[in-house]
């Protein structure tokens, strides 16, 4: 019995670990953002053409399985995006600008028109990415979305309608990964 024990709590407490880690990134349980402390929501991994591109991470402050739910709030929230395969700044710009386009009826799109641009010319300083590489893209009610690599913020666009543009991408009805969009909404 006690054999038994040891291997069940074995078991359970591999399975926590193994919840927090994917493709060899160990993601936080926590990170403070704004003052506040945001929780570790769920995690995928994006492939394309059986590349590894980046590992994502979402951050909230509390728990959501619902998409939509995320995508309406207006607290602070993070998506990490631990990357795993070369990016230039053209190719990283092209990815978000697709994937935000099919998830926009043309007026939406139109309405986002400045705050595109203005993520491509964040995109553009970066330069590149490589692995290893931490892409934050931060939801600052007050402000708008900061978008760091490896700490440092590259830019800060402001409103909510391009935060919840940006969230398609991985939430939306049309995500670029349907088992990434199950991911980090906790499945």
């Amino acid at each position: 019995m006690k054999k038994f024990v040891c291997i069940l709590a074995g078991v359970l407490l591999s399975a926590n670990v193994a919840a927090a880690e994917l493709a060899g990134v160990k993601m936080a349980d926590t990170v403070q953002l704004d003052g506040q402390q945001l929780v570790f929501n769920g995690a995928g991994l994006r492939t394309k053409f059986f590349f590894k591109i980046y590992v994502a991470a979402l951050y909230l402050t509390q728990k959501q399985t619902d998409g939509a739910a995320v995508m309406a709030d207006e607290h602070v929230h993070r998506l990490a995006l631990h990357i795993k395969h070369e990016l230039g700044s053209e190719k990283l710009y092209n990815a978000f600008n697709d994937a935000i386009v099919s998830n926009q009826s043309p007026a939406e799109l139109a309405a986002l028109t400045s705050q595109l641009k203005q993520m491509r010319q964040i995109f553009d300083t970066v330069h590149e990415v490589k692995p290893g590489d931490v892409i934050d893209l931060d939801y600052l009610p007050a402000t708008g979305t900061q978008i760091s690599v490896n700490g440092k913020a590259y830019g800060t666009i402001a409103g909510a309608a391009f935060n919840r543009a940006m969230l398609q991408i991985w939430l939306g009805d049309k995500p670029v990964q349907n088992d990434l969009k199950k991911g980090l909404l906790g499945g």
